[in-house]
């Protein structure tokens, strides 16, 4: 029997050239202590779309009003999973840790930084990160 598999999706917040990241807290059970983009499960019977909305208002208290999809990156561990990444270039509100219990700090980077943060937890990220801060410049 197969490991049931895990649709997540992940936000990149871009704003003035850089990018919103979070780092989970040391007591996740996945990726503690990493940083990490903005996001989670996609629920039973909802859209990706709908779970952007949903995980950006939970996590940051902020409504997306402009996104546009990016890369859908899958892996195995700890059970097979797939990240449907958005770049997020509008929304309504100020992002602020709605979520404490989730991410100890939210910061934003620049790509360089953002690459330095997110390459353990996710090898492959900076061609996503450099798309979604080429969607936010344009």
């Amino acid at each position: 029997m197969s490991a049931r598999l895990h649709e997540c999706v992940g936000a990149l917040l871009v704003r003035e050239g850089r990018v919103l990241l979070g780092r989970r807290c040391p007591q996740r059970e996945f990726l503690a202590g990493s940083w990490d983009v903005i996001g989670g499960h996609v629920e039973a019977g909802e859209s990706c779309e709908q779970a952007l909305a949903r995980e950006l208002g939970e996590e940051l208290d902020v409504v997306p009003t402009r996104w546009q999809a990016l890369d859908c990156p899958e892996g195995t561990e700890p059970e097979p999973w797939r990240l449907q990444l958005y770049a997020v270039t509008a929304w309504r509100g100020e992002p602020r840790n709605a979520r404490p219990d989730e991410h100890d700090e939210l910061r934003w980077c620049a790509l360089d930084e953002a690459v330095a943060h997110l390459g353990p937890a996710h090898p492959g990220f900076a061609a996503a990160l450099a798309r979604a801060l080429a969607i936010g410049a344009g």
